[in-house]
C-alpha cells in the first residue's frame, strides 16, 4: 500500500507543481507576453475551468478502463500538456496549452483518491488520501518555490520543461509501483446519474466551490500582493511560496487525522479560520512577520480542509465514488477560477490588491453558511463524528 500511495503522491506532486507554479510566476508571465497582470491572473481560471469541465468527461471517458491503465493515460496527457505550455509562444498558445493539461487533473485526483482509499484499512481511508495530497503539500513546499525560481532565473518557459519532466518520472512511477489488479466496478450510468441527483451531493460540491474560491481569491494574486504592499523580493516571494507550502504540507496530514475522528467539527472550524486569517492578512500585510506568520497558518488551514472535502464528497456520493470524487476534483478547480475572477475584480476596484484578502474573506463567510446548513441538516453521526467511508 505504501508503494503505491507513493506513486499517487509523485503523480501529485507534478500535477500541483504545474496547477500552483503560475502564480509565482504571473508578474513575469505579464511582462514577457505584454499583458496586464489581472490577463494573466486569467490564466489560472483557464486551468480551473480547463478542470471543472474536463473532470465529469475524463471520468466517464476512462470508467470502463482499469485504474492503472486510466491513471497512466492521464499522465501522459499531463506530460503532453506541459510541454506544449513550453513552447507556447503568445497567451493564446499558452491558455490553450494550459486547458490541455487540465484535463487530466480531475479525473486523476479523482480515481487516484478513491484508489488511495481502497487500498487503506478502515479507519485510515482519510489518511490515505492525505498521503495523496501529500504530494499537492509538498508541490507547494519544493515544486513551486524552486519552478518559480528556476522561471525567475531562466525564463517561466523553463519552469514547463521542468514540470514536463516531473511528469515521465511520475509516469514510470505509476507504472511500476501501482498493483495491476486494481479493482473497480463496471460502470453504471443510471446509477451514477441517480447518484448525482441527489441534492446533498450538490450542497457537498458547492461547499467545495466556495472554500477554493476563497482560497484563490487571494493565492492567484499572492505574488504581486506580496512584491507591492508587503514589499518582498521576488527571491523573498520564492521563500514564502516555500513558507505556505510547509503549512500545507503539516495541515493536510493534521487534517485527514482530523477527519477520520471529527469531520463535520473540522470542515466548519477550517472554514471560520480560514475567513478570520485573511481579515487578519489584510491588516498585517504591509509588515513582512506578521504577513509570513498568517500566510503560513492560512496555508496549513487550507489544506486542513482540502483532504476532509474530498473524503466528505466521496462519502455524500458513495453510490458512484469515483464519478463524484473527479467532480469535486472538478469543484475544487471551478472555486479556483471564480476566485481568480473575483480576486481580479478587486485588483481593478479602487482598493486595488489591498482588496484581494477582504474579497476571500467575505466568500469564506458564504462558505461558512453553506458548510453549517449541510452539516445541520445532516444526521447527527455525520456532523459530529467521522463518517465511515468503508463503503467505497
Amino acid at each position: 500500500m505504501n508503494f503505491a500511495l507513493l506513486a499517487l503522491a509523485v503523480a501529485a506532486f507534478g500535477i500541483g507543481t504545474t496547477e500552483f507554479v503560475i502564480m509565482g510566476l504571473l508578474p513575469d508571465v505579464a511582462r514577457d507576453l505584454r499583458i496586464s497582470i489581472p490577463t494573466a491572473g486569467m490564466l489560472v481560471a483557464g486551468y480551473a475551468l480547463g478542470v471543472a469541465i474536463g473532470a465529469p468527461i475524463m471520468a466517464l471517458l476512462t470508467s470502463r478502463l482499469p485504474r492503472k491503465r486510466a491513471l497512466l493515460i492521464l499522465m501522459g496527457i499531463f506530460v503532453l500538456g506541459n510541454l506544449l505550455c513550453a513552447v507556447s509562444g503568445n497567451y493564446t498558445l499558452l491558455m490553450g496549452a494550459r486547458i490541455i493539461t487540465a484535463l487530466c487533473h480531475g479525473a486523476f485526483f479523482g480515481i487516484g483518491s478513491v484508489t488511495a482509499a481502497d487500498l487503506a484499512p478502515e479507519g485510515k481511508k482519510a489518511s490515505a488520501v492525505a498521503m495523496m495530497f501529500a504530494g499537492l503539500t509538498l508541490a507547494n513546499v519544493l515544486g513551486v518555490p524552486m519552478g518559480t525560481a528556476l522561471g525567475q532565473a531562466e525564463g517561466w518557459r523553463a519552469t514547463f520543461w521542468a514540470v514536463s519532466g516531473v511528469g515521465v518520472i511520475a509516469f514510470v512511477a505509476l507504472w511500476r509501483l501501482l498493483p495491476a489488479n486494481l479493482h473497480a466496478e463496471k460502470a453504471n450510468l443510471t446509477r451514477e446519474l441517480r447518484a448525482i441527483r441527489s441534492g446533498r451531493v450538490w450542497v457537498s460540491l458547492s461547499m467545495t466551490v466556495l472554500f477554493s474560491a476563497s482560497m484563490f481569491a487571494l493565492f492567484t494574486y499572492i505574488a504581486p500582493i506580496l512584491q507591492t504592499i508587503t514589499h518582498v523580493s521576488p527571491h523573498g516571494v520564492s521563500l514564502t511560496l516555500l513558507l505556505i507550502g510547509v503549512g500545507m504540507t503539516i495541515g493536510n496530514f493534521a487534517g485527514g487525522r482530523l477527519a477520520d475522528q471529527r469531520l463535520g467539527a473540522t470542515l466548519l472550524g477550517s472554514t471560520a479560520v480560514i475567513g478570520l486569517l485573511m481579515m487578519i492578512f489584510y491588516w498585517v500585510s504591509g509588515s513582512v512577520v506578521p504577513t509570513e506568520i498568517t500566510l503560513f497558518i492560512w496555508g496549513a488551514v487550507c489544506f486542513a480542509s482540502a483532504s476532509s472535502l474530498q473524503l466528505n464528497a466521496m462519502t455524500t456520493g458513495a453510490a458512484a465514488p469515483s464519478l463524484i470524487a473527479t467532480m469535486n476534483i472538478g469543484a475544487f478547480n471551478l472555486g479556483n477560477a471564480l476566485g481568480a475572477w473575483i480576486g481580479g475584480l478587486a485588483v481593478a476596484s479602487s482598493l486595488g490588491l489591498h482588496g484581494v484578502p477582504l474579497a476571500g474573506s467575505a466568500i469564506s463567510v458564504i462558505a461558512l453558511i453553506v458548510t453549517g446548513s449541510f452539516l445541520w441538516r445532516a444526521k447527527p453521526r455525520e456532523a459530529t463524528a467521522a463518517i465511515p467511508v468503508g463503503e467505497i
